[in-house]
């Protein structure tokens, strides 16, 4: 399990959650109701997997290395952005945190499982 109360240290992170490959929501620490939780990791997993076609696709397509294996992606918002890495997500008030850390943050919690 990752150490979501450790995202929520990073500057602008209002909530974090993690969420299973079929998109069951598994934790969640933060400023989300389980409802909203439970939603957003349905959301994360199904542009999870819409991510990796893409990107398959293109590699495919191009004949370019660099894009496979896909390993996150950010959906960004007038209040609120998400980022996501794996199978871990936080939401972050867009203009308040550095997209850079947090990708980072999430990048090392992915590597620690």
């Amino acid at each position: 399990m990752a150490n979501l109360k450790e995202l929520l240290a990073i500057e602008g992170v209002v909530a974090a959650g993690e969420f299973s490959d079929d998109g069951a929501l598994l934790a969640l620490e933060g400023d989300l109701t389980e409802e909203e939780g439970a939603m957003a990791a349905q959301m994360c997993s199904a542009n999870k997997k819409m991510m990796q076609m893409q990107v398959d696709g293109y590699t495919a397509l191009s004949k370019e290395d660099g894009w496979t294996p896909a390993m996150g992606f950010a959906i960004a918002g007038p209040k609120l952005s998400i980022c996501v890495v794996g199978n871990i997500g936080v939401f972050v008030e867009t203009g308040k945190g550095s997209f850079n850390k947090v990708m980072q943050a999430l990048q090392a919690q992915q590597q620690s499982e």
